[in-house]
């Protein structure tokens, strides 16, 4: 056993011995597999609203899951009392699935390393509070000295800490220590009596050295000049008409109307609409969408995913052609493939299933440039909320918080209080063209699904669709 599983061991207050002990409850009728998820998860949050702190918290979390796999089927239970008879408690709730006698008897566990991709200086239960408010009152004077219009400025910080120990059925260990780090910049402006508010924020699997001067002064840029925009925003036509994505934040739109599609759990209960896809075109060639938990310090970043497997770089669309689902254990085995390490879930009190981590749309050949003078007239949607999707079909609504209006081949005027609709794997058969700017959005998302929320990353290089529904003017 390698150092760091002795330590985790250690952290839970468990050992190998109680941990096969348990491991042969959750086995004893009969299953094919069975899997322990011990979690230790403290964190803190602050707000701080016109220079006074108005909120804290902090929490610690600890606990164990236990899963039970017959087939397709799964029985789970979860304790947060670490003795072993509760532990044996769990695992007979979990293992009361299978009927079929006794399984094979697990003879200890190995280590298996994963990968390193958020290694941080000094980790969030190092930090105290004191060294965390000035980065708060840094903050607001940022946001206060860009534009005097700035009434009410709102900044709030959250961390946390997680340290995860797997053990599996097929004598498998391994651990993760998992950091998170998010800072928010909500401004208010007064402008003449009228006023108009907006949000900018950095996330990431991060410690404090990476909130420095730069980087806070940047967030604050943003939520004020998209605050002040607003003012001078009007509303385009509504209609069918060409929407350019704009590289970064577009890429929730992918996330939402896509890449749900694309986890295997819904394709194998057929409620998907690519559950029939696989290998064909869906796309135009200069368009493939990738997942990946290997971008180190995203907040979708993983150096193992929550059965333990290996985490990877996915391609589910390669050239416009449909490559692969997103798998957890069970889909993985149901479709005779391997697991793609998307096996996530929002704690040990919740069931793994397929789930994204980094989704984005690789590069293509064009420019921002290029694809904003091939627009007549349409619009760009730059920054997103509110968005609506039906995960099977497809079909979604987003309402853009800014964007630009394009007018014979250039941008013209910011537009506000605009919906797009459209339905997923139509828009993406009407990309017409791909920008050469990718990016992934620093922000701090969490995807939501069957009740659990995990964070995310997602991202986009400028693209063009031929043609959405714009609710505008006349909608």
């Amino acid at each position: 056993m390698t150092n760091q599983g002795a330590d985790f061991y250690h952290w839970f207050g468990v050992d190998e011995a109680l941990c096969t002990r348990v491991m042969g409850v959750a086995m004893g009728r009969g299953a094919d597999y069975a899997d322990l998820y011990f979690e230790h998860s403290m964190g803190s949050s602050v707000m701080s609203e016109d220079s006074v702190i108005s909120r804290a918290s902090s929490y610690v979390d600890r606990g164990v899951g236990i899963r039970v796999v017959v087939g397709d089927q799964t029985g789970y239970a979860f304790s947060e009392d670490l003795d072993e008879i509760a532990m044996c408690e769990a695992a007979r709730t979990a293992a009361s699935i299978a009927v079929a006698g006794g399984g094979a008897p697990v003879q200890g566990f190995r280590s298996c390393a994963g990968a390193d991709l958020y290694p941080l200086r000094e980790h969030w239960d190092e930090v105290r509070v004191d060294r965390k408010l000035p980065l708060l009152r840094r903050t607001e004077e940022l946001a206060r000295s860009l534009d005097p219009a700035v009434e009410k400025v709102t900044v709030s910080w959250a961390n946390a800490d997680s340290r995860v120990l797997i053990l599996t059925s097929e004598g498998k260990l391994v651990t993760d220590r998992r950091p998170m780090a998010r800072l928010v910049c909500s401004v208010v402006a007064n402008r003449g009596g009228e006023r108009q508010s907006n949000s900018a924020n950095v996330a990431g699997r991060r410690g404090m050295d990476w909130f420095d001067e730069e980087r806070i002064s940047a967030m604050a840029r943003d939520a004020v000049e998209r605050t002040m925009v607003l003012y001078e925003a009007r509303r385009p036509p509504a209609g069918q008409m060409p929407v350019v994505l704009a590289a970064g934040a577009s890429g929730i739109l992918l996330h939402e109307a896509v890449g749900h599609g694309m986890e295997a759990d819904f394709n194998r209960k057929g409620t998907s609409i690519y559950s029939s896809m696989m290998g064909e075109k869906v796309a135009p060639d200069s368009v493939t969408i990738v997942d990946s938990a290997l971008h180190p310090f995203e907040r979708g970043a993983l150096n193992i995913d929550d059965e333990g497997n290996p985490t990877q770089r996915t391609v589910l669309v390669e050239d416009g052609v449909m490559r692969s689902y997103l798998h957890d254990r069970i889909s993985a085995e149901h479709y005779g493939v391997e697991a793609t390490g998307s096996g996530r879930r929002e704690s040990f009190r919740h069931v793994p299933m397929p789930r994204m981590r980094c989704t984005y749309m690789e590069s293509g050949p064009h420019s921002r440039d290029e694809i904003i003078a091939a627009v007549d007239h349409g619009i760009v949607a730059e920054t997103f909320t509110n968005g609506q999707v039906q995960i099977g079909a497809g079909d979604f609504t987003f309402y853009i918080k800014n964007g630009w209006l394009i007018e014979n081949g250039r941008i013209t005027a910011p537009i506000k209080d605009v919906n797009i609709i459209g339905n997923g794997p139509e828009a993406i058969r009407n990309i017409s063209m791909v920008g050469d700017d990718m990016k992934l959005d620093t922000g701090g998302w969490t995807c939501g699904k069957e009740g659990q929320r995990v964070p995310v990353s997602q991202g986009m290089p400028t693209v063009l669709v031929s043609h959405l529904t714009v609710g505008g003017e006349d909608a």
